[in-house]
């Protein structure tokens, strides 16, 4: 039958109308561009290029695969099989500018979001059998893609069961509470008993929503997002500091280059489906409550005392949105530790209070062990760009030890635990206060003879006894001064089996700067790559390795992976001839006698063999990905966990004997703000229950002994 030609043309517009309402514009030119231009650029400037080749596009097709679908939620074997033919082609698509791989995956993505989208609906239909006996795998990367839809509708099942358990047994807990609390003569307004059949079906109505928000989000999940992530599984086989970065509006660049969530003073980083602390800001809210831990992982976010809301799965910009807020309200955070047990942590969004964040310093004594002693805590390398009379952390140092020398103390000790890094310039710096001049780091890019970054004054501000702490934590520049005053014998290095192991420099680049015209497809975004590597005076790199200190105490992370070593594709260790260099301050001749001395003690101590014995326990859950099913056998474990974690945080009290006093000229801008006192007060608190600190007191006296 043929159609009239009116009614025909009608059909056809009435479709081309719908289709451009609901389907995403692809701009294939400015696509094909992005993409030659990113490899390009990485091509000319990237530190280490790699050859793009079939080897390469089994590295990136792998890296998506896992990034595409993590959590093995909506892919099956037969929808790897269909993208299969791609492994060894992405080197293609990217001489040609094209995307076929990308977009039969968001094709097959959306059709098993979809496809599951039904399947938990139905499962949160009915109720659960809680008291069967089985388990689920919670760790992606130990579970297949499934065979079949029935075996992905079968992950589903669990999933579902997993999540309705976890919220009824707090749903349990908190009533369970809350008539302990009516017991002991309390009032709770609108509390209302409730039976267990009563909870289990809030639990399964809450876990619905949940899902169903999520999927909604998924919904709108934009093109460029998509493309973004595709592209970033290209560029992170490079390294895992080159990235791309679409162009969006300034806050959401900013939120994506530094991860910051404003109002509780912490920088996230997204892990897998989860958001997790990269790390606390100094000064924060966050920072305040002591709660908050670095590899904490949120799950849950709720305002005040309103219902939580699952971000499993969440983009970090939307994850900002639901915790920011304005100053002086409350969110609270379920997080899951290290060692995998959660916790609710309460947090009243304030300002970032940027002071807490600069140099200070205290003077230590503790008995007849080692008396005034200089504390210098430095939580970052900051500097002041935009302004030559603005603050550096080189001044401020400069500034705590001439503080310090008038006090006539006996030795310093600097603290760069969990320091980041920061500001290359002040570190060199910082460094020329304790040798005369010489070189202090090696800094070399691609292709060209390394630049040496030299102390070019030859007076030395400090003469005495130093000793450096850092933790797995301490990053880049912190690496840098610890490395060239390892090196040089000047201090003793006290802290974790090593630092971050970050030796790596990146600057940012404008794409639409290597792209002449074409206005009509700009802005095209930027990309940070990694240009130069750090070398230690001795030739030897920071890279992966870190720095190893001199003298290792037990830390919590021993014997997990983190830092540079846990990040994929991570560039490697390397050397170069090392330079000259020599000090003539003081020498570490006993060295072999202080690394004795403290092996000695950290054996006898209880907290440090309790640190070694939570360090493993925690190396032990964290492998243990698969959780029952059972409710009983899941509140068992739930409450092992609970203990133990609460046994550990126990053994970290004030230290007898130990007293930390802040220095006179200190005390009257501390006085003069209330506010001030309080932090001034909980950070002497912290001091004196630090047994990090204290070991370091009993090195100083060592020290001072035997000098």
């Amino acid at each position: 039958m043929k159609l009239r030609g009116p009614l025909f043309f009608s059909v056809v517009a009435l479709l081309v109308w719908v289709a451009a309402s609901w389907l995403p514009f692809v701009n294939e030119e400015k696509e094909a561009i992005l993409m030659q231009t990113i490899r390009g650029g990485l091509s000319q400037l990237h530190y280490q290029p790699v050859d793009i080749d079939n080897d390469f596009s089994e590295k990136a097709f792998d890296l998506y695969l896992d990034r595409l679908d993590g959590g093995r939620r909506w892919l099956t074997k037969s929808d790897v099989e269909k993208l299969k033919p791609f492994q060894t082609k992405i080197d293609d698509e990217m001489d040609a500018g094209t995307y076929e791989l990308f977009n039969l995956s968001v094709q097959l993505l959306d059709e098993g979001r979809k496809k599951s989208q039904a399947y938990y609906r139905e499962f949160l239909a009915q109720p659960f059998d809680f008291t069967k006996k089985e388990e689920i795998e919670l760790d992606g990367d130990k579970k297949p893609f499934a065979n079949s839809d029935a075996e992905l509708k079968e992950y589903w099942r669990k999933s579902m069961k997993y999540n309705v358990m976890t919220n009824l047994a707090d749903k349990l807990k908190d009533q369970e509470e809350d008539l302990e609390k009516i017991a002991k003569g309390e009032t709770i307004e609108d509390f209302e008993e409730k039976t267990y059949e009563q909870l289990e079906e809030k639990a399964r109505k809450d876990i619905l929503k949940r899902y169903d928000d999520w999927y909604d989000r998924l919904e709108k999940d934009r093109r460029t997002d998509r493309l973004s992530n595709y592209l970033n599984a290209i560029v992170n086989i490079y390294d895992p500091h080159t990235s791309y970065y679409e162009p969006k509006d300034k806050e959401n660049f900013d939120i994506n280059m530094s991860g910051t969530l404003e109002g509780i003073g912490a920088r996230l980083q997204t892990d897998g489906d989860y958001t997790k602390i990269a790390s606390i800001v100094p000064g924060g809210p966050a920072w305040k409550g002591k709660e908050l831990e670095k590899e904490d992982k949120i799950v849950k976010v709720a305002q005040a005392d309103e219902d939580p809301v699952d971000i499993s799965g969440w983009r970090l910009d939307d994850v900002v949105k639901l915790i920011r807020g304005k100053k002086g309200t409350e969110v609270r955070l379920t997080v899951r530790r290290v060692d995998g047990s959660t916790e609710v942590i309460s947090i009243i969004r304030d300002v970032v209070i940027m002071d807490e964040g600069y140099a200070k310093s205290v003077i230590l004594d503790y008995n007849d062990v080692a008396d005034n002693i200089g504390y210098i805590h430095l939580p970052r390398f900051y500097a002041d760009f935009n302004r030559t009379t603005g603050r550096s952390c080189f001044k401020d140092v400069r500034t705590e030890v001439e503080k310090l020398m008038k006090q006539n103390v006996n030795g310093i000790i600097i603290d760069l635990r969990n320091n980041g890094g920061g500001s290359l310039r002040d570190v060199v710096k910082m460094s020329g206060l304790f040798i005369e001049e010489g070189p202090i780091v090696q800094v070399k890019a691609r292709g060209s003879i390394p630049e040496v970054l030299a102390d070019e004054d030859p007076s030395v501000q400090y003469k005495g006894n130093l000793i450096i702490m850092t933790n797995k934590f301490s990053a880049s520049a912190s690496e840098i001064l610890a490395a060239a005053l390892q090196d040089y014998g000047r201090a003793v290095i006290v802290g974790s089996s090593s630092t971050f192991g970050k030796g790596t420099v990146q600057r940012f680049f404008d794409l639409d700067r290597a792209v002449r015209g074409n206005s009509d497809i700009k802005p095209l975004g930027q990309v940070k790559m990694t240009i130069q590597k750090f070398y230690r005076v001795n030739g030897g790199s920071t890279q992966l390795k870190g720095v190893t200190p001199d003298i290792i105490l037990p830390d919590n992370y021993s014997y997990i992976k983190t830092g540079e070593q846990d990040q994929e594709y991570a560039m490697p260790w390397s050397e170069i001839k090392p330079v000259e260099y020599s000090q003539n301050v003081t020498s570490l001749h006993y060295l072999p006698t202080l690394k004795e001395k403290s092996a000695a003690r950290v054996k006898g101590s209880e907290v440090f063999q309790m640190v070694e014995k939570n360090a493993k326990r925690l190396k032990e859950q964290r492998d243990k990905t698969a959780y029952s099913l059972n409710m009983d056998e899941f509140n068992a474990m739930e409450e092992e966990l609970d203990e133990l974690s609460k046994k550990f945080e126990e053994i970290f009290i004030e230290i007898e004997g130990l007293e930390a006093n802040n220095l006179k000229e200190d005390l009257e801008g501390i006085e003069i703000d209330e506010a001030k006192q309080e932090r001034n007060k909980e950070w002497i608190k912290s001091i004196k229950e630090d047994a990090y600190i204290q070991e370091c007191l009993y090195i100083m006296g060592d020290m001072n002994n035997m000098k």
